[in-house]
């Protein structure tokens, strides 16, 4: 072969391509990628508030009394927690442990994590009397549909006992702290069994 012919070819334009047509799975994949699947059941989710970073919830009526019991009298309790900023550790701390937790977290799933942190705190707070009003819903509004077991419940009590243990509270205050809030299991726990799937709040 000459160069110069062997030059002509190398310089010819290659034919194009023949385009490849999407197999049938391919397009199906593809098509539902697109499909707004809660616009097409009519789900319509909740704009987070720009100043909170939380999720509005349906109006309620706010109440100290919706926190599942009645506060300490004294301040020893909320000392013994290192006061708000202790308390706020610990709360912190335990929500931070129950969203890893394999055994709960799928509860948590779908959960405000920021309104959940504030209305702990809140909770605890009060509860301890270190000078905070709770605005949360109650026990059991705030736990409707969540399906929780008691086994369920245990797990949430071996994880606070974890975050007081690592923020250094007590053993005794510890058991104090728990026996107050024992008596919420009435509104928590929903279902003596585990079930399969799990209804997370919207």
């Amino acid at each position: 072969m000459s160069l110069t012919f062997a030059l002509a070819l190398a310089t010819q334009p290659l034919p194009p391509a023949e385009a490849v047509s999407p197999t049938p799975s391919q397009s199906a994949a593809s098509t539902a990628e697109q499909v707004d699947w809660d616009r097409e059941f009519g789900v319509k989710r909740k704009e987070r508030d720009p100043l909170t970073g939380e999720i509005p919830v349906d109006p309620y009526v706010q109440s100290n009394a919706n926190a599942g019991a009645s506060p300490f009298g004294g301040t020893a309790m909320a000392r013994a927690f290192g006061g708000q900023a202790g308390i706020r550790r610990i709360t912190d701390r335990f929500v931070a442990i129950i969203v890893a937790d394999p055994r709960i977290k799928a509860i948590f799933v779908d959960h405000d994590q920021v309104r959940l942190r504030r209305t702990l705190f809140e909770q605890f707070c009060q509860v301890l009397n270190a000078g905070c009003t709770y605005t949360g819903r109650d026990m059991a509004s705030s736990h409707k549909g969540l399906g929780t077991t008691r086994a369920d419940l245990n797990a949430l009590v071996e994880d606070l006992q974890q975050a007081m243990r690592e923020n250094h509270v007590t053993f005794r205050a510890q058991n104090r702290f728990l026996a107050k809030l024992a008596p919420m299991d009435r509104d928590v726990v929903e279902r003596k069994e585990r079930r399969l799937f799990r209804r997370h709040p919207g």
